[in-house]
């Protein structure tokens, strides 16, 4: 990661001067396991120790409680009680903490429990207070655009074909791309992306993510259970394979730095 740390911090710095004094929104995006959580506390860390301070705003903290997913399962598609893809996140939430950030109002930034699937209580909430030279918003589609209508109509898996056959719940998260996230992601000012070589890749980096976690978690004393094994964790990565196709070939277009990695997350090269 230091090698993809360096990288980052040297065109941070970079965005940061060129800012004037103005508070940056840096969009991290990333595939599941990709490392971009771990790159985004190591940056702050870093930019610290150089008396620059920083926020970190998660997009998986903005996920919605399960019975507002329910709900969307209810009323557009039954897949939408999965989180993960766009509609399942509080954008409205979102759009507020980063507003609020940039002009200078201290705010509280919500925290998801994964294991339980449910947003932490508001009492566990982290206190931000500006000022701040850099909020840093990390997730798997931080920046993603909508696909063209016609890339729609073919499943890209058996999830989409079995599932999904007459394709509302893929156009319905298209159509929030378009709208509410486009608002969202419109407030960033500069965008990193952690290219994984491709979604070939992901089974093995969430499930290792999942095996830290219950590890984690075994060793505080907390409960597993809701927990993923591998073949919950491919169920649980084909919800996010369209847009993650979709980002992999598209971001490094217009991303301000595209880190592209290998199987095992080492930087092969940055542009």
């Amino acid at each position: 990661m230091t090698a993809s740390l360096d990288r980052v911090t040297t065109a941070t710095l970079r965005w940061l001067d060129a800012a004037g004094g103005v508070p940056l929104v840096l969009g991290l995006c990333g595939s599941q396991g990709s490392g971009k959580t771990t790159l985004a506390a190591a940056l702050a860390e870093r930019l610290a120790t150089m008396g620059r301070r920083t926020a970190i705003l998660s997009l998986d903290d903005l996920y919605l409680a399960g019975e507002a997913r329910a709900a969307l399962a209810r009323n557009i598609h039954p897949l939408l009680r999965t989180r993960g893809v766009p509609l399942t996140h509080d954008v409205a939430l979102g759009i507020r903490l980063i507003d609020d950030l940039r002009a200078g109002r201290p705010v509280r930034v919500p925290r998801f429990n994964k294991a339980a699937d449910e947003p932490l209580p508001e009492a566990k909430w982290e206190s931000v207070s500006p000022p701040l030279d850099l909020i840093l918003f990390e997730g798997w589609c931080v920046g993603a655009r909508p696909e063209d209508e016609a890339a729609l109509v073919t499943p890209v898996n058996a999830l989409e074909r079995d599932e999904d056959g007459d394709g509302i719940w893929r156009r319905a998260v298209n159509a929030a791309l378009a709208g509410p996230y486009a608002a969202l992601f419109g407030r960033i000012d500069r965008l990193v992306l952690l290219a994984a070589p491709g979604f070939q890749v992901v089974h093995g980096w969430r499930l290792e993510q999942e095996e830290a976690l219950r590890r984690r978690r075994t060793i505080e004393g907390d409960d597993t259970s809701g927990l993923m094994d591998a073949a919950g964790i491919d169920r649980f990565i084909r919800h996010y394979e369209r847009l993650t196709r979709a980002i992999l070939a598209e971001i490094p277009t217009r991303a301000d730095l595209t880190i592209r990695l290998d199987a095992d997350r080492r930087p092969q090269d940055a542009r």
